[in-house]
């Protein structure tokens, strides 16, 4: 139910008000002086103010001044006589949502409540969706005590305030789109939107119109004008995800608008501004795309401003603990578990995996062990991620003396490498250098796979 204040110094106009309201189904307060009423308003929770123009002391807009310091959104109706008209636009324009000149009837009044409280209810609802982004993208998403994800901590409290571009680089799955929503929503920025393209996932053509919008008639099938993501994220950010695979073509256009904010849609010809920042972010290495001509060296340097870099998992296995507790958490309130746990055993685990998917894929393996567990504990056998074959494992066993086999005195990230190279060129000439076989055979995903191929130059001769 709705509640709506009134105050006025007539205690007849009050009752026959209050009546009034009350049977349009709101609940009412009533004050007969200023003074009671911003009492009212700095206790209750209210929807609506209803305040008389002219009253003993604190006069109507007093009050209204009053009530904007305490709740600049609150809505607040004034009532004036007729000869009052040039004071209630003074009200008007220190924030009252309307004013009605007296007499007036009961239809006009209960059109304009309505109408404010409707306007106060979405002007809560976009605060309250305001705040829980915050809380969603702000430092809070991004978990991490290790030394590399604090200082990307302090970058982005750097970068933030700024109007400057970001690059963020890094492998899959690392939190690159958390990392640049963080950046958005303690920005100044925040009250604009946040607009998202991946422009890996879309070919050129396609792309283009994506980004500058078109006019009816541009192309086949353009039947309509349609604004692109630039317009849509005026005043805000725009994330260009996978900026590394757009095409040399694009790339032009794209240096054009950050040089001169403004661009022409798709088949147009008229200029169109805009205020926009930019944030970008790549799993490439770009700087070897611009020695390779494959990227255009001025648009890096203008996308490059600030520099941050997402370390994968296995760089922050530190991490693992505090990510799988949030995880866990996340799909308890999710999957309605208010018990969900895991055992130390099944953390332990986790922690020794090599998370070619990182972040993501520890996400994905952290909600399938939540669905599929039996009961509330989580335990080794429900973590397998795709990391890890299905096929029985093998481990060392105090039995095995492999010892003999390892020349004295050599460090141990030479032994363990030399290990890992062996193996791997093993299952590769076994699997006839088919990938997929490979990467089943060892127990990694092809993805890794390809990863250690790259680390150790095995390529089919």
């Amino acid at each position: 139910m709705d509640t709506i204040l009134v105050v006025d110094d007539e205690p007849n106009y009050l009752i026959v008000l209050s009546e009034l309201l009350k049977e349009e189904g709101f609940e009412v307060l009533t004050a007969q002086r200023g003074e009671e009423g911003l009492r009212i308003v700095e206790e209750t929770d209210l929807d609506l103010v209803i305040t008389d123009m002219r009253m003993p002391g604190m006069d109507g807009v007093e009050l209204l001044q009053a009530i904007k310091s305490y709740n600049a959104n609150l809505p607040v109706i004034m009532i004036t006589a007729f000869g009052e008209v040039e004071k209630a636009v003074i009200a008007m324009k220190a924030g009252a949502y309307n004013y009605l000149v007296k007499p007036f009837n009961n239809e006009e009044l209960i059109v304009n409540i309505r109408k404010a409280i409707e306007h106060y209810s979405l002007l809560r609802e976009n605060l309250r969706l305001r705040d829980e982004a915050r809380v969603r993208y702000g430092f809070a998403s991004i978990i991490g005590k290790n030394a590399r994800m604090q200082e990307i901590y302090r970058l982005i409290e750097k970068v933030a305030p700024t109007p400057a571009s970001v690059l963020i680089t890094g492998e899959s799955g690392t939190g690159k789109e958390l990392v640049a929503r963080a950046i958005h929503v303690n920005s100044p920025r925040e009250k604009g939107p946040f607009i998202s393209v991946n422009c890996a996932a879309l070919p050129e053509t396609l792309l283009e119109s994506e980004l500058f919008g078109h006019e009816r008639g541009a192309f086949t099938g353009a039947t309509s004008l349609r604004k692109g993501r630039f317009e849509l994220a005026d005043s805000g950010t725009l994330f260009l995800d996978e900026i590394g695979d757009i095409a040399l073509s694009l790339q032009s256009k794209l240096l054009r608008v950050l040089q001169e904010r403004s661009f022409e849609r798709v088949g147009g010809d008229r200029s169109i501004n805009v205020d926009v920042r930019i944030i970008t972010a790549t799993n490439r290495e770009l700087k070897s795309d611009v020695e390779e001509g494959r990227f255009r060296e001025d648009l890096y340097y203008r996308l490059n401003v600030l520099h941050i870099h997402m370390p994968p998992l296995r760089e922050r296995a530190d991490d693992i603990p505090m990510l799988a507790e949030h995880f866990i958490n996340k799909f308890a309130k999710m999957l309605n578990k208010p018990d969900l746990r895991i055992s130390g055993e099944a953390l332990r685990y986790l922690v020794g995996l090599p998370w070619a998917g990182n972040v993501r894929e520890l996400e994905n393996t952290i909600e399938r062990a939540a669905i599929l567990c039996s009961g509330d504990l989580i335990k080794s056998e429900d973590v397998h991620p795709d990391t890890v074959s299905s096929k029985e494992e093998t481990y060392w066993t105090p039995d095995v003396d492999f010892e003999e086999f390892l020349p004295a005195n050599l460090p141990l990230p030479e032994v363990l490498s030399g290990v890992e190279e062996r193996m791997v060129k093993r299952a590769l000439e076994d699997a006839d250098y088919v990938q997929t076989r490979a990467a089943e055979a060892l127990g990694i995903t092809k993805s890794l796979l390809q990863y250690k191929m790259k680390k150790y130059n095995l390529q089919k001769k």
